[in-house]
């Protein structure tokens, strides 16, 4: 089967820049999209249309087809109690933060008492990445995966 609007896809990916591995999934388990239903970026989503199980993909985006260009802006102040991510928190660091519109990451500039000041700049914004990604598996969604508009499964959502 090849990959099109309701396909579910399985796949491993890693996520580079210059060489240099800034993402994998591959010591974890594989992801798992609806193709056709905005869960991946949308250039992404159109390099895999038409590969089937067992195809090597690899796609160079650049940022306004990633993850968009930086936007400079103050830093946010954040109490610690949003942050998804437990334990020790030190600047540098990506962290999830819980927000109004769900999870999203940012990067600690600085760590206080009780808040951090975030960069919520996603912390691959700016970069020309590539993205290898390997399919494992290919098959038709359902029709409650296509009514809910996601994949269920492995690496994808659970009810």
């Amino acid at each position: 089967m090849l990959i099109d609007k309701d396909s579910v896809v399985q796949f491993h990916y890693s996520v580079k820049e210059n060489d240099q591995t800034l993402e994998d999934t591959y010591s974890d388990e594989p992801m798992l999209y609806l193709h056709g239903h905005n869960n991946l970026m949308p250039a992404l989503e159109e390099a895999l249309v038409g590969k089937a199980a067992g195809d090597d993909v690899v796609v160079t985006l650049p940022p306004e087809k990633a993850y968009g260009e930086r936007v400079e802006k103050e830093p946010r102040r954040v109490p610690k109690k949003h942050l998804l991510t437990k334990g020790k928190i030190s600047p540098g660091q990506i962290v999830q933060v819980n927000t109004e519109h769900g999870a999203t990451e940012a990067v600690v500039i600085k760590v206080g008492l009780k808040n951090v000041d975030l960069d919520t700049n996603h912390p691959f914004a700016g970069k020309t990445l590539t993205f290898e990604v390997k399919i494992l598996d290919v098959r038709a969604a359902s029709q409650e995966e296509i009514t809910h508009g996601h994949a269920h499964g492995i690496g994808g959502h659970h009810h």
